[in-house]
């Protein structure tokens, strides 16, 4: 295990991953995105793990399109994407959101889960 300023980077079940830390700067806009896959590229992370309190509300609105742009640099990227942490908080509101992070779930690109174990048992299947 790799520390660099609370980020971490673990391998789970031969995936390298980059868990950002809980504080930090938050991913507001697309732009943003870049600082977290530059990010996954200086540590040779294949997934970013990025806790929900590091995501601006704006991401779980998704007349925004912020999620959609976010997702699809990752995506372009090859670098795949965990949101960690609770958000019933959003997804009770909105059914399009729940039914985004449903769909997400099934693939394999980008997962929502509630923590890092959790993470890692989606890895180990």
């Amino acid at each position: 295990m790799t520390e660099t300023s609370h980020d971490t980077v673990r391998d789970l079940h031969g995936i390298r991953v980059l868990i950002m830390a809980a504080d930090g700067p938050k991913l507001a806009s697309e732009s943003d995105s870049q600082t977290f896959l530059s990010a996954a590229w200086e540590h040779d992370a294949a997934m970013v793990a990025i806790p929900v309190s590091r995501l601006d509300a704006a991401f779980f609105q998704l007349s925004t399109r912020l999620a959609g742009a976010v997702l699809q640099k990752f995506v372009n990227y090859r670098v795949r994407l965990a949101v960690i942490g609770d958000v019933s908080e959003w997804s009770s509101a909105s059914n399009a959101l729940r039914d985004f992070i449903v769909e997400a779930n099934r693939g394999r690109s980008t997962w929502f889960v509630a923590d890092i174990d959790e993470l890692s048992r989606r890895l180990a299947s």
